[in-house]
């Protein structure tokens, strides 16, 4: 499946996209296969764990993808975060370099955010079921006015303003050709890529969990997304999402 075959619709403004289709969803609505939802402006935009997400009505990318991913099993659910991670990062590295993938599915610009997704999925046995893939990509917003500690915009970074339909194109192009490569067992490349332009994939860095803060590296990240650090005594931890803050 190319871009163009993929069914779309595009909203003015709505409280989420991920929203959006869930309530689909639960209406029984008859979706197709693969769905996307755009809008131009998200009144209540929602992150990893009930964090909010900012955006300028007009200016950014909103948008969700309706997949179903029947051939991924739950226990490798995170393989579909690291395609969609990387397919935003992947096509803004075409503006500008320093971009990474902070773990789990930030984009990064050096040490501040331009990009954010929550995932939904539905488990139906041993399979998943639906499953929303929701982003948020600050594209010619110049101004932030939350309490969000970093973020930036692809404007901030360049100067330059820049057609957002033609960067959505680009991102959900990246998308469907990694959601193949999966489908054909081809998840070794995605998780190679993954890890190649992770960031703070080298080095010691400083990190906080629920006890306190310590400096640690990398070791590795598992299929199922839990983040391992090592520490400078070689004594390893994990993480699930959220239980580790990466400190700036």
């Amino acid at each position: 499946m190319n871009v163009d075959m993929m069914k779309r619709i595009h909203l003015d403004t709505v409280t989420s996209t991920n929203s959006y289709i869930r309530e689909q969803l639960d209406f029984g609505t008859i979706l197709p296969e693969m769905w996307l939802v755009d809008s131009d402006e998200q009144t209540a935009g929602r992150g990893q764990k009930g964090n909010s997400w900012e955006t300028e009505k007009g200016k950014n990318l909103t948008f969700s993808i309706l997949c179903h991913p029947h051939f991924v099993s739950p226990a490798r659910q995170f393989i579909l975060s690291k395609a969609i991670a990387l397919s935003i990062q992947q096509t803004l590295a075409e503006f500008a370099d320093d971009f990474t993938v902070k773990w789990p599915n930030d984009v990064y610009w050096k040490d501040k955010k331009i990009s954010g997704t929550l995932i939904e999925c539905d488990l139906v046995g041993r399979c998943i079921g639906n499953c929303i893939i929701g982003s948020g990509v600050n594209i010619n917003q110049e101004k932030f006015l939350s309490d969000a500690p970093n973020p930036v915009s692809l404007k901030n970074i360049t100067g330059k303003e820049y057609d957002r339909e033609e960067i959505l194109d680009k991102i959900v192009t990246r998308f469907l050709s990694f959601y193949t490569d999966i489908k054909e067992g081809k998840e070794a490349g995605v998780t190679e890529l993954y890890m190649h332009n992770l960031y703070r994939r080298e080095g010691f860095h400083l990190y906080q969990d629920c006890n306190h803060s310590f400096e640690a590296e990398i070791a590795d990240i598992e299929p199922s997304g839990h983040l391992v650090l090592r520490k400078h005594d070689g004594i390893t931890l994990r993480f699930e999402f959220k239980e580790v803050k990466f400190i700036l």
